[in-house]
């Protein structure tokens, strides 16, 4: 008969088939996404701009025409402007990537560009707004006081057509960043 009462040993549970294995880690593409760690253990052709938005359900990156010329998509990584749609996942491996949810800082200050677009009403439909905000944060981080003829090179699409208010927001911009360095 089996000893009972508060002294009675415990089972020690065996291995059952009912009982989940420990799995060994997933081979993947480890990256840096707005500051916070992922690992992409899917297929390494995806491009990016699926992975934000399917993955991550960052939905800012926009989509548009799957080759990169329209600028919807445009994120950062390491610093440099890229279109999402045309970049796999192949190639980020220990890269860090910024989208426009990861431009306001951590205490909720809008980032300069954030705030110039609502200063300037930059804004009309929205759709290319997060891809123009990511290519002027690129522009900006190149050219301190970017010219007309900088701001011009920046090929993203605006389907309403705002790129007065646009250009205006960019000079906005490097005005309150070369004014918060001072």
């Amino acid at each position: 008969m089996a000893q009972q009462g508060p002294n009675a040993p415990v089972p020690v549970p065996t291995a059952d088939a009912h009982q989940p294995a420990p799995r060994p880690v997933r081979e993947g593409i480890d990256l840096v996404v707005n500051d916070k760690r992922y690992r992409h253990t899917g297929d390494a052709s995806m491009p990016l701009l699926w992975y934000l938005r399917d993955e991550l359900r960052l939905t800012g990156a926009k989509y548009g025409c799957d080759s990169g010329e329209c600028g919807f998509c445009t994120v950062l990584v390491d610093g440099k402007a890229v279109q999402a749609c045309a970049t796999k996942m192949e190639k980020l491996a220990g890269k860090r990537v910024t989208t426009v949810e990861g431009l306001a800082d951590g205490q909720g200050n809008l980032h300069p560009v954030q705030q110039a677009w609502i200063t300037e009403d930059a804004t009309l439909c929205g759709y290319c707004q997060p891809g123009q905000l990511m290519a002027a944060v690129d522009l900006l981080a190149r050219q301190k006081n970017p010219s007309d003829a900088d701001i011009d090179k920046i090929t993203n699409l605006c389907r309403c057509g705002s790129y007065g208010p646009i250009r205006k927001a960019i000079k906005r911009a490097a005005a309150a960043m070369k004014d918060a360095k001072a």
